[in-house]
């Protein structure tokens, strides 16, 4: 499906049965892996010089371009949906809560005050769009293992097992979790994020991250039973 042009921007599109005045949401087909890779660290002038320039997209989606919102909605779609995968558990739940996430990053760029960084504040509204849309259900829910993420082609077939295996552990152990410890969990080994950003995502001081941070690893390394306590 193409990107439609710029004068659909401000047209009234449905989503989920509901109007908005908002941009086309580009469908993104990728798939979501069940547990991510270890984020990459980039150095701090690239981090740096990349935050700028989301900053810099905030500012246009802010104005009404959407090519900027579209950029910002690709980059950060594969992101936003391993986390709400993992946090929510609910993988019927996690596109109609991106799409809802990036439609307030769309209606309210204007907001965006500069001082967190955009990933931080588009974060903070997918993880507050994650607890509403649970707090709507009633049933129980599941605890899912598995790991769909595929390994490098290169190789072989006891690596791939082993690997298998090893997230498969990991995956179960983590769903064992509070919704509150897989957040802080998540944030902090697979996207990289410290603790003060954490807590403006999650809502809560650095002291209370650190808390939890502490009490899943904890139960983590009972979960796993000495398997991958290096990895902790």
């Amino acid at each position: 499906m193409g990107i439609p042009p710029q004068s659909a921007a401000r047209h009234p599109t449905r989503l989920d049965g509901r109007e908005y005045s908002a941009p086309y949401v580009p469908r993104v087909e990728s798939p979501m892996p069940s547990m991510p890779r270890d984020a990459v660290r980039p150095s701090a002038e690239g981090a740096a010089l990349a935050e700028s320039a989301e900053a810099r997209l905030v500012g246009r989606t802010a104005n009404g371009d959407l090519q900027a919102f579209e950029q910002l909605y690709r980059a950060y779609h594969p992101r936003l949906s391993r986390f709400l995968d993992r946090v929510m558990r609910r993988s019927g739940l996690v596109g109609e809560v991106l799409n809802d996430t990036m439609l307030v990053v769309w209606n309210r760029a204007a907001s965006y005050d500069g001082r967190s960084k955009v990933s931080t504040w588009i974060f903070a509204i997918g993880y507050r769009k994650a607890l509403k849309a649970l707090s709507r259900l009633d049933e129980p829910i599941d605890d899912e293992g598995g790991d769909d993420q595929p390994a490098p082609p290169e190789a072989g077939p006891e690596h791939r097992a082993a690997r298998s295996q090893m997230c498969a552990a990991l995956a179960q152990a983590v769903d064992q979790l509070s919704l509150e410890q897989r957040a802080v969990v998540h944030l902090a080994y697979f996207h990289g994020i410290g603790c003060r950003e954490i807590g403006d995502i999650v809502g809560c001081p650095v002291d209370t991250v650190k808390t939890r941070m502490f009490h899943a690893r904890r139960r983590l390394k009972t979960l796993l039973a000495g398997r991958l306590e290096d990895w902790l």
